[in-house]
């Protein structure tokens, strides 16, 4: 038998990258009565969200399932077994190995913790189930299922007996984890309780009912159910994982977990429960080993919950909602939260929270909302919540109340009282339990508010040494600091980076430089720090805290805030003076003496270790960590390494939340500098040589600003982009971010990381402390000894001709150029020999080569054979200039290959074959998060539709393309209008989960079922276990895109640090697939700066079919790596949209069919040489590759390639390379039946009306009939209303998705998200069902994330709707009578109507279009965003007169009492309505007006 857990780690996958997403319900009777009803229809709601779970290879094989009920007392009592009255006894399932020593050997260890515990086993019970019904990969882990019963001999409260069952769990849980047993990781705890019990397993959720034989026995009674379906990235789930757990079902993602685990040990030492007896090493460790987020979230609130916090209060402490200035909350509910950011730091991340003590239950939501999650009660008072509306069937009248759980707050039923409390009233009661805003006040220190008399320098004593001590290079302060201290904004960059890793770079480096940035894609998404500022803050709280957190207390107060952790000189000397209320601060030197060599620096570390935890035990507030001593013989130790280095060594020792890290350094000038010292541990940094270098820059003249506007403007531009990269990761707090270590080693040696970096991820082996002291001599030498007075222009951004190594040189760029312009094959070898023979390795390939057989070449499949698998890379009409992007449709169209639209849509002219037989059509239609022009007649022309998740140049970033860029043509293709600025949010709106992309590469495939459907990820750590999901999502094939890929415009940081080169994510997610089975099913292409055909034969034999190229691309038409693309000055017109440049453009399709032809050749070349007569032979053969010798270079030579070249266990039995097709599930959608029913229509065009019945798990209904109308008629679709189809219940997801014009959804009943979704032109109106007692406006209908991307149609709801109505409409007309947050977010055009109360940060990024919004109670300026847009009332006629006809349609199609009302007094209710209108799209029509006026007046002068 297997163990049941997940595969340890090998290769490049790890267990610890494993995601999940889900579906989650609940079920309550208000008043706690007890029924097998209550279970039944609980099981019911998670069988209807079977589409929200996963299926693997195995179908018979769950991601796990699992219901968590009431103890239900009476079937207990009918099996036989003696337990005492309700409350008084424990009961709870254990997981157990098969073997049956093991399981003796548990069993008695067990017997042994309860008798210990002062408790009795009254008995144990074989749990029956039906193992028959399990697929293969559940049933080799099944474990054996006993039920135990633990009674006590004394006569306890039912409360002190919860908590001595949960410490018994906590001590059997440490006796197992400690102890050296066989198979302990077999042994799970399911829940031990005497109010709930779980029964949970790795099933689908069809499956749960029919394996647990206890759940269908009509005597198993409960008054809550709270249900749980996983959606895993792997097909490793396990038993134990599954979900509920012992309170909570949680779909999400805790972003901040590797963070939040670590301050949970750090706090252990301030942490004592007197409820629990105050000793808490009986309850170590609090966060079990080896968990999922949801399982450490679990156990932290149950710590906290056991401790005698309530489960308002401890989730309103680890979940809190955003209480800066933007918030709508009370001064004391923000004090409330304030206090509590003290003492914790928020547990981050998309999250539904469905919880339940066995008295109370409810569901709380993150405070972005990013997670969905419906509710209704009934007349007959049972609440239901769950991730769907509709998942169980209530007559219209039993209806009383529909609702959503909304951004941050909570809803709770006590059973008990019989109570709904809603979020208001719990948390006035929270805020009122304490003067928490009389604590701060008189408590609390604001660093920004204190001043000083003393005189603070700028300046440093050896300007010149010191910049070169640290590393300093003339691009740091030309191409960084400056800008920053100019334009408040980070630098700009563009074309990707083709530098060396740091591991090969022939110049010292600076530690920071082996670093890269985690981010966010698919599982969770990224956030827009800028349009949703309401949800982020850098604010936090540094000092001591040494007090028990356990009680409230004014003495937790004692703290310094700070608005940011990057503080300035005189901050820093305000800290160590600070003497008020008994703050101490102690300055540890970060040098040590250069002569001891990389000995010195080892023991200089322990040393600092060593000081500071004597400093946190002798009272030290604050330690600033300090280089500021280096000279001629003392160097600084890298900060990083210094920083990271005491903070772990402070958890070690349970000290860290008794002190602040304050790092005075340097080093640190750039974004990712003050990203990693913060990630890993510093409380704040204080970067005095950058105040230095901007103190000379202002000295000297060379930036024309005073010294103290100068740092404002810097320390601005780093706030944005710390917060920029925070949102990368899908995080929103500073204090969230400090300490998670969201960053992975490239080029690190596990040595290293496993001493000073505890956690982080290096895999590829690299440098130790002797190569990290050879650079600091390197720059101490320049510093000390050569005395160099200016600095080295180290050429990173761009080249420089003694700079660091390009790959892309002025040598590379012109052979290339020259042989594909000649069509010379000879010019081509010359230049892949500069390329793969090149001086020093940049790419990880450079250091591999593989194992050789010759044959003849004759025996090779042809040229022809090859080219299908090239790509050109995803570059859209925007980016670059249109004759560059056709020039590559037409030469990939002629080579059989596929070029990409990239996100910027697709001029309809190109679908069509061109007069001289080419074709400009791109074959890759890109769907990326502006859905810039994608309707149902872009997708329909598509062979394959790419869904762009990341960037490899800035991945976790969405982009702006500036309103001058975007001229008459652009606006048409992407349906939008001449200058107006276009945001793409870095966020898809519709995929905050795995689940989410599902629901999407459904919607597609549905629209055009003849494509294929592809998913671009970005190369990181834990991509393969992310693909594995995409695979089981459905997708068709997967992109990895490397960090090296080209762009347009990124922040300089994102193209230098973040991802990871493309071998190491293709390999990871190579090997992943196939452990996971999941392989054969999906194609792997690669893209990141190839250019060979080596650089091809590596990637196919690390596990890629297909090619992407990009930046080469480019190249042969014209390019010359000038880096200019983002200020559109490309002098080869390339990428570029100025008229003038694009005449300069002298690129040719021939060229690009010349470049993969020749590509195509060498390939068969080393095809032949390797023995292989066909690509498809070689593809994931890393047997046959093998690391090139070793060159002689200390730091080169620790290279370790043999995790990239592991082949995974299974690799003979499961394929390696794609061999099936995956399986969507299309052929029975409802919208099947609609097409038949239309065919007839399509042919004569007369007027179809139908009527349907539609439920919860018909998803994406109308996308295949508007997919069928797109191909036959354009984006005109039919005459209006050809096709009315009425429907009647809860539509799925994706309701009316890309509709087409002439089709009219009338849906009676409720919509679930993305209604309208790409809505191309038809109509949709929902209304309540008939029967219904609710009032429409004071209820929600309809979803979140409607008419998400909709570029036509019309909209009209009779209800109201959740978070991001109209998101990215471009041209839809909608009506609503209530919205959520972040209503109109990007909108670019259309009308909007919003007939009631909106929700935070209304017209976020809106750039075009109208909103007219009721401002019923006067408030609105409050709720709507006022960074792009102006509010004024209704007083144009012609507003007037628009709104009116707007309401009417409302009224016409929805009968709606409201719009009625407003009708019949419109001269009242028009005065009391706010016109929306961006500022820029104003602007654009005042222009618009006077330019016909202007045309008016010469048509006049004519006529005379």
């Amino acid at each position: 038998m297997q163990h049941s857990r997940k595969p340890e780690e090998q290769g490049l996958y790890s267990p610890a990258y494993e995601h999940d997403a889900c579906g989650v319900g609940l079920l309550v009777n208000i008043h706690g009565g007890k029924s097998h009803q209550v279970v039944e229809n609980a099981l019911q709601v998670l069988e209807h969200m079977n589409h929200r779970g996963a299926e693997g290879a195995d179908l018979n094989t769950g991601d796990g399932a699992g219901i968590m009920v009431q103890i239900p007392h009476e079937f207990i009592l009918l099996q036989g077994i003696p337990v005492p009255e309700k409350g008084r006894y424990g009961t709870g399932l254990v997981f157990l190995p098969k073997n049956e020593n093991a399981q003796a050997t548990f069993l008695s260890m067990l017997e042994s913790e309860i008798f210990n515990s002062g408790l009795q086993l009254l008995a144990t019970r074989d749990v029956p189930v039906n193992s028959d019904i399990l697929g293969e990969g559940s049933s080799v882990t099944e474990p054996a299922i006993k039920q135990i019963f633990v009674i006590s001999p004394h006569d306890i409260g039912e409360e002190e007996l919860c908590r001595q069952l949960y410490v018994l769990r906590k001590k059997i849980e440490a006796r197992v984890l400690n102890s050296e047993v066989e198979y302990k990781k077999d042994f799970y705890i399911v829940s031990l309780s005497n109010r709930n019990i779980v029964y949970k397993g790795m099933l689908t959720s069809l499956q749960l009912r029919y394996y647990y034989l206890d759940l269908i026995n009509p005597y198993f009674t409960s008054g809550m159910a709270l249900v749980h379906a996983r959606f895993s990235t792997n097909t490793f789930p396990t038993w134990s994982l599954a979900q509920p757990f012992r309170l909570l079902g949680h779909n999400g993602e805790i972003n901040t977990i590797r963070g939040n685990r670590k301050w949970m040990e750090a706090r252990e030492s301030v942490l004592c429960p007197d409820v629990l007896g105050g000793d808490l090493d009986m309850l170590k460790p609090i966060v079990q080993p080896d968990m999922s987020d949801s399982a450490s979230l679990d156990n932290v609130l149950e710590f906290f919950m056991m401790s005698g916090m309530s489960l308002p209060h401890a989730l309103s402490m680890m979940i809190p909602e955003s209480f800066n200035e933007k918030n709508p909350i009370s001064e004391d509910l923000k004090a409330f939260y304030e206090y509590h950011s003290i003492l914790m730091e928020p547990w981050d991340g998309p999250a539904t929270l469905l919880f339940s003590d066995g008295r109370y239950a409810g569901g709380m939501l993150d405070r972005n909302g990013l997670r969905p999650a419906r509710y209704l009660i009934t007349q007959n008072d049972m609440m239901v919540i769950a991730s769907e509306a509709g998942v169980l069937p209530f007559d219209a009248a039993d209806i009383k109340e529909k609702g959503r759980l909304q951004p941050g707050k909570l809803l709770l039923v006590d059973t008990e009282q019989g109570r709904i409390y809603y979020d208001k009233e719990l948390k006035e009661q929270l805020a009122g339990a304490y003067p928490y805003r009389e604590w701060l006040s008189k408590n609390r220190v604001k660093l920004d508010t204190i001043s000083s008399g003393r005189t603070v320098r700028h300046d440093v004593a050896d300007y010149a040494a010191g910049l070169h001590t640290f590393g300093f290079h003339k691009e740091d302060v030309e191409r960084i600091i400056i800008p920053m201290a100019l334009d408040s904004k980070e630098p700009i960059a563009s074309m990707g980076n083709d530098t060396p890793l740091a591991l090969f770079s022939q110049k010292p480096q600076l530690l920071f430089n082996y670093f890269r940035q985690q981010f966010a894609q698919v599982t969770n998404p990224p956030i827009d720090p800028i349009r949703e500022e309401l949800v982020m803050s850098l604010s936090s709280y540094i000092g001591v805290i040494d007090k028990n957190l356990l009680v409230q207390s004014p003495e937790l107060c004692k703290m310094v805030n700070i608005k940011s952790p990057v503080i300035t000189n005189t901050d820093v000397d305000i800290l160590r003076n600070l003497r008020y209320k008994g703050f101490r601060t102690i300055t540890l030197s970060m040098t040590f003496d250069i002569a001891t060599g990389a000995e010195g620096l080892e023991k200089s570390l322990e040393r600092l270790c060593a000081e500071a935890e004597n400093a946190v035990k002798e009272d030290f507030n604050y330690i600033i960590l300090s280089d500021k001593g280096a000279d001629e013989t003392q160097v600084p130790i890298p900060s990083l390494l210094a920083v990271s280095a005491v903070h772990n060594h402070l958890i070690s020792k349970r000290l860290r939340v008794q002190t602040a890290i304050v790092v005075e350094t340097g080093e640190a000038r750039e974004i990712m500098h003050f990203a990693l010292l913060l990630g890993y541990g510093a409380s704040a940094v204080n970067p005095y040589m950058a105040f230095a270098v901007i103190d000379r820059l202002v000295k000297d003249r060379e930036i024309q600003l005073d010294y103290n506007t100068a740092e404002k403007n810097y320390l601005k531009a780093v706030n944005k982009g710390l917060l920029k990269v925070i949102s990368k990761m899908g995080i929103s707090t500073m204090g969230s971010y400090r300490g998670a270590q969201l960053f992975e080693a490239v080029g690190v040696s596990q040595n290293l990381v496993d001493r000073y970096f505890c956690g982080t991820t290096s895999k590829i082996g690299g440098v130790t402390l002797e190569e990290i002291y050879r650079d600091i001599v390197k720059f101490h030498t320049d510093a000390y000894i050569d005395r160099k007075q200016y600095l080295d222009h180290n050429g990173i951004y761009s080249f420089r001709k003694n700079g660091e190594f390009h790959a892309w040189n002025p040598e590379t760029i012109s052979t290339l150029q020259l042989a594909t312009r000649l069509g010379s094959y000879k010019k081509f070898k010359e230049f892949t020999a500069m390329v793969d023979g090149k001086s020093q390795p940049v790419f990880l390939r450079d250091r591999l080569d593989f194992k050789r057989n010759p044959i003849d070449i004759s025996l090779v499949e042809p040229i022809e054979s090859i080219t299908h698998r090239f790509v050109t890379g995803a570059m859209s009409f925007g980016s670059i200039s249109k004759e560059a992007h056709e020039a590559m449709a037409v030469a990939m169209n002629t080579l059989g290959g596929k070029s990409n639209t990239g996100e910027g849509g697709e001029d309809a002219g190109r679908f069509q074959p061109r007069e001289d037989g080419t074709s400009a059509r791109s074959a890759i239609k890109q769907v990326a998060s502006g859905r810039f022009g994608v309707t149902a007649e872009y997708l329909v022309n598509a062979d394959e539709i790419q869904i762009k998740v990341a960037q490899g140049a800035k991945p976790g970033e969405g982009g702006q393309l500036p309103g001058f860029k975007v001229n008459e043509v652009i606006a048409h293709t992407r349906h939008s209008i001449p200058g107006i600025s276009l945001i793409s949010p870095p966020p898809h709106h519709d995929i905050y989960s795995i689940e989410d992309l599902a629901q999407l590469i459904f919607d597609l495939k549905n629209v055009n079922p003849r494509a294929r459907i592809s998913v671009k990820l970005v190369s990181e750590s834990g991509v393969g276990t992310i693909a594995a999901g995409v695979a089981k999502a459905k997708a068709d094939m997967i992109v990895i895109s490397g960090c090296e890929g080209g762009t347009g415009a990124s922040p300089a940081s994102s193209i230098k640090h973040a991802g990871l080169p493309s071998e190491i994510g293709l390999s990871e997610t190579q090997q992943t697939l196939v452990l996971n089975n999941l392989r054969g099913q999906v194609t792997l292409q690669v893209d990141g700066q190839l250019k060979t055909g080596r650089d091809i034969i590596i990637q196919a034999l690390l596990g890629a079919e297909e090619f992407g190229f990009a930046t080469s691309a480019l190249i042969v038409l014209g390019c010359v790596m000038m880096r200019k693309c983002h200020i559109n000055t490309c002098p080869m017109g390339v990428a570029t949209q100025n008229e003038e440049l694009r005449r300069r453009f002298i690129g040719r399709s021939e060229y690009l069919v010349n470049f993969f032809t020749f590509l195509a050749q060498e390939v068969r070349e080393w095809l032949a040489e390797m023995g292989f007569t066909k690509m498809e032979d070689i593809i994931g053969r890393s047997d046959l590759l093998v690391p090139k010798a070793p060159v002689g270079d200390h730091t080169i030579d620790k290279l370790d390639l043999s995790r990239i070249l592991y082949r995974p266990a299974g690799t003979e039995k499961y394929a390696c390379h794609k061999v099936k097709e995956q399986m969507h599930r299309i052929d029975d959608v409802i919208d099947q039946r609609l097409v038949k029913a239309a065919l007839p229509t399509l042919k004569s065009l007369m007027p179809i009306e139908l009527h349907l019945p539609i439920c919860n798990t018909d998803r994406s209904t109308g996308a295949m009939l508007s997919g069928e109308i797109a191909s036959r008629f354009g984006n005109a679709g039919l005459p209006d209303d050809t096709i009315r189809c009425n429907f009647t219940g809860s539509a799925g997801q994706s309701f009316g998705a890309f509709l087409a014009h002439g089709v009219t959804f009338c849906l009676s009943g409720e919509a679930n998200d993305y209604l309208g979704k790409g809505l191309s032109g038809g109509k949709i109106v929902v209304v309540p069902p008939k029967g219904s007692t609710f009032l429409p406006e004071k209820n929600i209908i309809a979803g979140n994330t409607l008419l998400y991307g909709a570029t036509a149609g019309e909209v009209y709801i009779n209800g109201t709707v959740g978070e991001r109505f109209c998101v990215r409409n471009s041209g839809a007309i909608a009506v609503v009578e209530g919205a959520g947050d972040h209503c109109c977010e990007y909108m670019t055009g259309g009308r909007t109507v919003v007939l009631g109360k909106v929700g935070r940060n209304f017209a976020a990024g809106m750039s075009g279009g109208i909103a007219y919004v009721w401002n019923e109670d006067g408030n609105f300026d409050f709720f709507c965003n006022m960074e792009m847009v102006e509010l004024s009332l209704i007083e144009d006629t012609f507003d007037n007169k628009e709104l009116h006809q707007l309401i009417a349609r409302h009224y016409e199609y929805t009968r709606s009492p409201l719009a009625l009302r407003m009708l019949e007094n419109w001269e009242m209710y028009v005065q009391q309505f706010i016109k929306v209108m961006p500022i820029e799209y104003k602007k654009v029509m005042h222009d618009e007006k006077m330019k016909l006026l202007q045309q008016k007046i010469e048509n006049v002068e004519r006529d005379y």
